[in-house]
């Protein structure tokens, strides 16, 4: 059975198929060593970037996902800081980052800003990705690959050590009446763990008296007791919960959505 973890925004850990030990500190790596490289990770990153770890915890959030250099990670909805340039920088040259896209037919539900232009540009993204990270200024840093949720290359399957969805879930779970983008999502990340590897999910906690129907993932929010359930149906154990990025101001009423919160790109949906 796959583990998972969830630090809510919540974040969870959670396993995968088979009960089988997390991957963990090797032997051979230090705490101090590790912790250096990670350090020297997020101080490689942009001020703009570095601006926003007070509300990300990016240290404390890898850390208690259990990440280390030398690994496989797929980010998902991946960044060229959050999480894959922190990653590549972390992972080290023994290490990959796969970049992990929504599917073209998911991305055509969403409207808004997934117009004809931007979808277009949708079917070449993994090799657009790859090429971009390779001018990415990051000495010794990990190999990266890119896949599409609902197609994962044959030569990915029990490859990772780590899935991450970061902030990611909630467009699975709105998604999922419309195309089975979530049960499909879980089949895909079951395919890619290694034994023993695990889930980190991170994601905006809808408060619990708000109703089922406004936390299904359109504003941006999923109760966490959902999530877990989730994925504890798909054959996913849950190992453990940190309120690392829990934000005690974070309490939306069902008229309000998450893009509301500082650090902001917009105020509204139609300017995020």
């Amino acid at each position: 059975m796959t583990k998972f973890l969830l630090a809510s925004a919540a974040a969870l850990v959670l396993a995968g198929c088979e009960t089988l030990p997390l991957v963990g500190r090797s032997d051979e790596d230090s705490a101090a060593t590790i912790d250096a490289r990670l350090e020297a990770a997020l101080d490689a990153q942009p001020d703009e970037a570095k601006a926003r770890y007070q509300y990300r915890h990016p240290k404390q959030t890898l850390e208690f996902f259990g990440v280390e250099p030398g690994m496989t990670v797929v980010d998902s909805l991946p960044g060229e800081i959050w999480y894959s340039g922190i990653l590549a920088a972390y992972l080290g040259p023994d290490g990959k980052v796969i970049g992990a896209d929504y599917s073209v037919p998911m991305w055509t539900l969403f409207g808004g800003f997934a117009d004809e232009e931007y979808l277009a540009k949708r079917p070449d993204w993994a090799a657009d990705w790859v090429s971009k990270a390779a001018d990415w200024p990051y000495e010794d840093a990990a190999e990266v690959g890119a896949m599409v949720y609902g197609s994962v290359p044959d030569e990915l399957a029990g490859t990772a050590d780590m899935v991450l969805v970061v902030r990611a879930m909630h467009h699975f779970n709105r998604l999922e009446d419309e195309g089975g983008f979530r049960t499909q999502a879980f089949a895909d990340i079951n395919k890619l763990l290694k034994s023993g590897g695990a889930i980190g999910v991170v994601q905006h906690r809808a408060p619990v008296e708000n109703s089922d129907t406004w936390a299904e993932g359109d504003n941006g929010y999923l109760k966490q007791d959902q999530v877990i359930a989730a994925f504890e149906a798909a054959g996913f154990e849950f190992v453990a919960a940190s309120e690392i990025n829990a934000n005690a101001k974070d309490r939306p009423s069902e008229d309000e959505f998450v893009w509301r919160l500082p650090p902001i790109l917009g105020t509204s949906k139609e300017t995020r």
